[in-house]
């Protein structure tokens, strides 16, 4: 079975940055972030697909995240620059295990999570 264990959250400044890690065990076809704020519903954050390695953001992150993939390490990477006290929620790797844009709507596994926190 496919495994996602994560790490490198905490807490950091306003206009700070922080570097979250994904390693993934098994293959999957798309690997990328979700967040969930105490009482919001969770989004996503953006993706990578695993073979053509493009990539997609939600707009409130877009410019100031970016996702990484180092295949040799089985390795996810989450770069968060210019972090917004509006970023501070759990973080979640995710991974799914179909082609095509449905790959990310339905992942298929999670990690356990990663907390974020952004003071202002």
């Amino acid at each position: 079975q496919v495994q996602l264990v994560e790490s490198g959250g905490g807490s950091v400044q306003a206009g700070g940055s922080l570097r979250l890690s994904c390693a993934a065990s098994g293959f999957v076809d798309c690997l990328g972030w979700f967040r969930q704020a105490p009482g919001k519903e969770r989004e996503w954050v953006g993706y990578i697909y695993t073979r053509a390695t493009s990539t997609a953001f939600h707009d409130s992150v877009k410019g100031r995240f970016t996702i990484s993939l180092d295949n040799a390490k089985n390795t996810l990477y989450l770069q968060m620059n210019s972090l917004k006290p509006e970023d501070t929620a759990m973080y979640y790797c995710a991974a799914g295990v179909v082609g095509g844009l449905m790959c990310f709507a339905q992942p298929r596994y999670w990690g356990q999570g990663t907390q974020v926190t952004v003071s202002s």
